[in-house]
């Protein structure tokens, strides 16, 4: 299992694909690991070197000490790169993902050559929503979140149609830390999900072009004029696109990053 040994964080990664292929570093929502994107790892090795990596907090890096923010997150992505000697590669970001890829397009975009964001806003949420998730989790557990998360982020019907995958997904949410999942949360903070606003600076143009957003999903997705050039397509689904739409969610992307 390789590790990155950053400055202030111990981040868990994994690559996929043929060493010498252009890469795709791939961003994963809250309350998930680098699990989250195995539909697509087949399909995308084939053409691409695939990076996943879990976020601060989730997954099998390290828990430490909190609030994070989204521009800590987005440093993260690129503190990663670093440690790994790539200089350019493609990325594609769901939910906090994408918040961390509107970052990285309005602070770093030298360092990307496409990005793609999935099923993200400027904002998402509301503080009252966050806060009382957080005093959710704090009290019970990541296991008093789980079905209320489930459908937000999968329709009913998909939820009765594939129990694998909601199995799936259930336990990455139960083994997702608790006190990792609560620091992205940022009570207090100005910079947690209900807060990072990004819209009024947005992505650079010339390297940010495709927006994307499920057609069934709450919250409010940048609006696709705010970035010249950019393409904008919906999905079948709710949040989590790339699990619900897969081989939609395959198509769009790699039409675009090729």
């Amino acid at each position: 299992m390789p590790f990155a040994e950053l400055a202030d964080v111990r981040l868990h990664y994994r690559f996929d694909g043929d060493d010498d292929a252009p890469v795709l570093m791939l961003s994963n929502s809250l309350g998930t690991d680098l699990a989250m994107w195995d539909p697509q790892v087949p399909y995308l090795a084939e053409r691409y070197r695939v990076l996943r990596y879990d976020s601060r907090g989730h997954g099998r890096s390290e828990v430490t000490k909190g609030p994070y923010v989204i521009a800590q997150l987005a440093r993260d992505t690129l503190g990663l790169l670093d440690y790994l000697r790539l200089r350019q590669v493609r990325f594609c970001g769901l939910s906090i993902g994408g918040m961390v890829g509107q970052w990285l397009g309005a602070n770093a975009a030298k360092r990307f050559e496409r990005l793609v964001l999935c099923n993200t806003a400027a904002q998402i949420g509301s503080h009252e929503i966050w806060n009382d998730r957080m005093d959710a989790v704090n009290k019970r557990g990541m296991a008093a979140i789980v079905d209320g998360v489930l459908a937000r982020w999968y329709t009913a019907p998909f939820i009765a149609a594939a129990p694998d995958s909601i199995a799936a997904t259930r336990e990455m949410l139960l083994t997702t830390p608790a006190s990792g999942y609560g620091c992205l949360l940022c009570r207090g903070t100005r910079h947690g999900p209900a807060r990072f606003d990004i819209a009024h600076h947005g992505p650079d143009a010339r390297h940010c072009r495709h927006l994307r957003h499920g057609n069934h999903a709450s919250g409010w997705p940048i609006p696709a004029d705010r970035i010249a050039g950019a393409r904008y397509a919906e999905l079948p689904a709710a949040h989590l696109s790339n699990i619900e739409a897969p081989a939609a969610f395959i198509a769009a992307v790699t039409e675009f990053i090729a």
